[in-house]
C-alpha cells in the first residue's frame, strides 16, 4: 500500500498525497502551490492526479501542476476538468503506484462525482464528511442517498479520506438529530480536544460514521422520528435523507 498524508489548502481543504518511493499522486489539488512545496520538500516526482469532481477548490491547481510536470489526470468523464487524460465514469479498476484502485460513481454533490477505493482507504471528495455529507448542488436526494449507502456497505474499518475539515462543524447537527446518542456526545469531546491540539479529524473510520453520522443512519428509529418532525413524509431512507439534508442546509 502507498503512504497517505495530507496537504492543507485554503481554509479547510485537504489535498491527499499518495506516495510510494519517490513517486506520488495527489487527490483533488485545488491549489498547486502547497503541492509543489511538498513535492520539493520530500523530493517526490508527481506521477498523477485524481479528481473527484469539478469544483474549483478540487481541481484549481491542475494547470499549475501540469506546468511543473506532465502527468496523468484521472477525472470524471461527464464534468469539465482541466487537463483530464483519463475520463472515468465509475466501475473502472486502476493500478496506481502498484496498488489496485476501484473507481466508484457517487453522484449527488455533483452529477459526475467519483470516489477512489484503495485497500482499506476511500477518497470520497465531498460526498461524505465527518458527521455529515455534501450539499446537493447538482444531484437528487435519491442519488446521494444511494451513493452514501454504497459507501456504508464497505467494511467498518475503511478509512475515509474526505476533502474538508468539517467534523466539528457538523457534530452539533448530528446531536440535534439524535440528542440521546452517546456516540455523538463522546465524539464531540474527542473532536474538540483534537482541534484544540491542532490535529486533523480526517481520516475518519466508516465504523465511527455509522455510529454518529445521521446521513448514514436513515434507518434508525430516532433519526426517522427527527426527520419526520422536520418534513419527512414517510420513513423511507430517501425521504428521511432528503428531510435531513434540507434541515442541515438551514441549521
Amino acid at each position: 500500500m502507498f503512504e497517505i498524508s495530507l496537504i492543507p489548502a485554503f481554509k479547510d481543504n485537504y489535498i491527499w498525497l499518495l506516495r510510494r518511493g519517490r513517486q506520488a499522486f495527489v487527490v483533488d489539488p485545488g491549489d498547486a502551490a502547497p503541492v509543489l512545496q511538498r513535492l520539493a520538500a520530500d523530493d517526490l516526482e508527481l506521477a498523477g492526479i485524481l479528481i473527484t469532481h469539478h469544483h474549483a477548490d478540487h481541481q484549481g491547481g491542475i494547470a499549475g501542476l501540469l506546468a511543473h510536470r506532465a502527468c496523468d489526470v484521472f477525472a470524471p468523464a461527464e464534468e469539465s476538468i482541466t487537463g483530464r487524460t483519463h475520463p472515468l465514469r465509475g466501475g473502472e479498476r486502476l493500478e496506481l503506484l502498484g496498488v489496485a484502485v476501484e473507481v466508484l460513481a457517487v453522484p449527488g454533490h455533483t452529477l459526475g462525482h467519483l470516489a477512489y477505493l484503495a485497500p482499506g482507504a476511500l477518497f470520497c471528495g465531498d460526498t461524505l464528511f465527518g458527521a455529515g455529507c455534501g450539499r446537493l448542488f447538482e444531484g437528487t436526494p435519491a442519488q446521494m442517498s444511494a451513493s452514501l449507502e454504497r459507501i456504508a456497505a464497505l467494511p467498518d474499518a475503511t478509512r475515509i479520506y474526505c476533502a474538508h475539515e468539517y467534523t466539528q462543524m457538523n457534530l452539533p447537527f448530528a446531536q440535534a438529530v439524535e440528542p440521546d446518542n452517546p456516540d455523538i456526545a463522546a465524539r464531540i469531546q474527542r473532536v474538540a480536544a483534537a482541534r484544540v491540539a491542532g490535529q486533523a479529524t480526517v481520516p475518519l473510520t466508516l465504523g465511527e460514521e455509522q455510529l454518529s453520522n445521521p446521513f448514514l443512519r436513515c434507518r434508525e428509529p430516532a433519526v426517522i422520528a427527527s426527520a419526520q418532525a422536520n418534513g419527512a413524509r414517510d420513513a423511507s431512507p430517501v425521504e428521511v435523507f432528503a428531510a435531513l439534508r434540507a434541515w442541515r442546509n438551514v441549521f
